[in-house]
C-alpha cells in the first residue's frame, strides 16, 4: 500500500475517529520525529470561502493556546495534493469521554468530577486569552492514559457556524450540548461553553443527557422551557448540593450562570462536599434553572418543571397587581375599615359616659347647694345664701370648663 503524506511531512498510520465534518488519523511527523494526530477536514468545505477564511484565523488563535488542559495546535493549512484542509496537534493516549460513556455509562462522582475540573482549567486559560470553544462536547475531551484530560477543536466550531454549508448530521450530534442562545442564533461566549460543560457534567453523573428528544424542535422547545430531572434523582450518589451546583450551569439565561469557568470547578467540589452554591444575582426575571436551584426541585413535577417564556421587556408604568393578591388586599382594607368603625363608637361611648358622669357631679353640687340654701331661708341668714350661690355658680364654671377640656 503507497505511503500517503500530508504537507510532504505527516505520514498517516492509521484513523483514529471520523465525524461529520473530519477525519483523524495517526500520524507520524518526519521533520520532528515524533508521533501527531492529524485532523482532515471534508473535502467540500474547501469549496466555502467564509468558512476557509475564518478557519485560518480560528486555528490561528486556538495554535497560540499552550495549557495542559488543551490540546496542542502544532499546524495547519491545505494539503494541496489532496485539496484538504488539515490541522495538526498533539497526539492523546488515551480515550475521549464519550468513549468513556459509550463503555461504562456514569462515572463515580469523584472521577467525573475530576475530569470536568480539568475541562474547567483549560476553558479558563481559553477565555481568559479570549478564544471561545464553541463546541463542548464528550468527543472533545481526551482524557490520556496517565489521566490528563485536554480539550480539543478549538476555534473550529466558530468556522463552519457561518458557513453556508449546512451540516445535519453535525447539528443532530451536537445540539444536545448547544446553549440555549445558540440555539436561538446569538453569538456564543463563554457562558455557552459554561452551559455545554454542565450539560457534559449532567452526562457524566447520570449516564445520560438532561434533556432528550426525537427531533429537533422538541429538543429546542424542552430547552427553553424546561429543566432536567434534578441529578440526586437520576443518580442517589449525587448530593442534592451537587445536584444544584449542575443546575446552576444548566441555567437559560447567560447571567444565572457562573461567571467564569474556575467559579464553576470550585462549587462543583464544594457541592461535593455538601456546600449548597451560591444563588446568582440577576434579576426578578429568573430562569427555569434558576427557579429549580431555590426550590430544591425534589418536588418538581412535569408540570411545574415547566418555566413560562420569556417575559417582554417592561416598560415604566406601575406593576399590575394579581387578582388573589388584589383581593387579599381589600380584604384587608375591609377589615381594617370594620376595625376603624368599631374602634370609633367605643371612643364616643367613652365620650358620653364621661359627660354623663360629669352632669351627676353637677347635679350633685346643686342639689348640696339647694340644701344648703334651704337650711339657710330656715335660720334666717340671706347672707350666707348669696355666698353659696357665688360657690356654686364658680364650681359649675369648672366643671364645665373640666368637660371641655377632656372631650375636645
Amino acid at each position: 500500500m503507497a505511503e500517503q503524506r500530508i504537507a510532504g511531512r505527516y505520514r498517516l498510520e492509521g484513523r483514529l475517529g471520523i465525524g461529520g465534518m473530519s477525519t483523524v488519523q495517526r500520524a507520524f511527523d518526519t521533520r520532528l520525529e515524533r508521533l501527531v494526530a492529524v485532523k482532515l477536514l471534508a473535502e467540500h468545505l474547501a469549496e466555502d470561502e467564509t468558512f476557509v477564511s475564518r478557519f485560518r484565523r480560528e486555528a490561528l488563535a486556538a495554535a497560540r493556546l499552550v495549557h495542559p488542559n488543551i490540546v496542542q495546535v502544532f499546524d495547519f493549512g491545505l494539503d494541496e495534493s489532496t485539496d484538504q484542509h488539515f490541522i495538526v496537534m498533539e497526539l492523546v493516549a488515551g480515550q475521549s469521554c464519550a468513549e468513556i460513556l459509550r463503555a461504562r455509562g456514569a462515572l463515580p462522582v469523584n472521577e467525573a468530577l475530576d475530569i470536568v475540573a480539568q475541562a474547567c482549567r483549560g476553558l479558563d486559560h481559553a477565555h481568559r486569552n479570549g478564544v471561545v470553544h464553541r463546541d463542548v462536547k464528550p468527543g472533545n475531551l481526551l482524557r490520556s492514559d496517565d489521566g490528563v484530560v485536554k480539550l480539543a477543536d478549538f476555534g473550529i466550531a466558530k468556522a463552519t457556524e457561518q458557513s453556508s454549508i449546512t451540516q445535519v448530521g453535525s447539528v443532530l450530534g451536537t445540539a444536545a450540548y448547544l446553549a440555549p442562545e445558540q440555539a436561538r442564533g446569538e453569538e456564543a461566549g463563554p457562558p455557552a461553553d459554561l452551559y455545554a460543560l454542565g450539560v457534559v457534567t449532567y452526562q457524566l453523573l447520570s449516564g445520560r443527557l438532561p434533556y432528550e428528544a426525537a427531533s429537533l424542535s422538541e429538543l429546542a422547545l424542552k430547552q427553553q422551557r424546561e429543566v432536567p430531572d434534578p441529578l440526586d434523582a437520576a443518580n442517589p450518589d449525587v448530593g442534592p448540593e451537587l445536584a444544584r451546583a449542575v443546575a446552576r450551569a444548566l441555567s437559560l439565561s447567560t447571567a444565572a450562570r457562573y461567571a467564569t469557568a474556575t467559579e464553576m470547578a470550585d462549587a462543583l467540589r464544594a457541592g461535593a462536599r455538601g456546600i449548597a452554591p451560591a444563588l446568582p444575582d440577576v434579576p426578578d426575571e429568573a430562569t427555569a434553572a434558576t427557579q429549580m436551584l431555590q426550590t430544591g426541585g425534589h418536588d418538581a413535577t412535569a408540570a411545574t418543571r415547566l418555566a413560562p417564556a420569556s417575559p417582554p421587556t417592561p416598560t415604566h408604568r406601575q406593576p399590575a397587581v394579581p387578582p388573589v393578591l388584589e383581593r387579599s388586599a381589600t380584604r384587608r382594607g375591609d377589615r381594617a375599615t370594620s376595625s376603624q368603625s368599631r374602634r370609633r363608637p367605643r371612643h364616643s361611648l367613652g365620650r358620653r359616659l364621661f359627660r354623663a358622669l360629669m352632669v351627676l357631679v353637677i347635679l350633685a353640687g346643686l342639689i348640696a347647694a339647694g340644701s344648703i340654701i334651704a337650711a339657710d331661708q330656715l335660720s334666717g341668714e340671706p347672707r350666707l345664701l348669696q355666698d353659696v350661690d357665688t360657690n356654686a355658680q364658680r364650681a359649675i364654671d369648672q366643671l364645665e370648663q373640666l368637660i371641655d377640656d377632656n372631650v375636645r
